[in-house]
C-alpha cells in the first residue's frame, strides 16, 4: 500500500470527494449570498461550507483540511465573523439605530444588491457558524484520538 492511501478512505471516496467538494462549497456560498432573496442565509450556508471541509477531512484523513484550516485558523475565522457581525450592528447606531440598514435603505425588492447590510450580516454569520462547526468537528477528532490512545 502506497503512502498516499495510508490515511483516509478508499480511492473511490477520495475521487468522488475531489469532484464534489468544490460544488458543495460553491453551493454554500450561493446560499449565503442569496439568503436575503431566497430561503437560506448565513446559518444554512455556513453549515454547508463547513460540511465541505468536513468531507475533505473524512475522505483524506485530516491531511488536506488541516492544510487549509488549523485549529488556530478556525478560531480566528470564527472570531472575525463575530466581530464583523457586531461591528455592522454597531455601525447602524450612527445612522439611527442598532442594526439600522445604512447601506441601501430604499432597495428594490428582488434586486441582488438591494438588501443593504443583510448580505454582509449573512457573510459574518456564515463565517461564525462554518468555522465554529468545523472547530467542533476538529475537537471531536482530537478527543477521539486521545480516548483511543488512552485505552491502549
Amino acid at each position: 500500500m502506497s503512502k498516499e492511501h495510508e490515511h483516509g478512505m478508499s480511492v473511490i471516496v477520495k475521487t468522488v470527494t475531489r469532484l464534489t467538494v468544490g460544488l458543495i462549497f460553491l453551493y454554500g456560498m450561493y446560499i449565503v449570498l442569496h439568503g436575503h432573496i431566497t430561503p437560506g442565509g448565513g446559518f444554512a450556508g455556513g453549515v454547508i461550507i463547513a460540511l465541505s471541509f468536513i468531507n475533505l477531512d473524512l475522505a483524506f484523513g485530516g491531511k488536506v483540511s488541516g492544510k487549509v484550516f488549523s485549529k488556530g485558523g478556525t478560531s480566528l475565522v470564527e472570531a472575525l465573523g463575530a466581530v464583523m457581525f457586531l461591528a455592522l450592528a454597531l455601525m447602524g447606531l450612527q445612522y439611527g439605530g442598532f442594526f439600522d440598514n445604512f447601506l441601501h435603505p430604499d432597495g428594490e425588492p428582488g434586486d441582488l444588491v438591494s438588501a443593504g447590510i443583510i448580505p454582509l450580516e449573512n457573510i459574518a454569520i456564515s463565517l461564525k457558524v462554518g468555522a465554529g462547526l468545523f472547530g467542533i468537528f476538529l475537537t471531536l477528532i482530537v478527543l477521539q484520538k486521545f480516548e483511543s490512545e488512552k485505552k491502549q
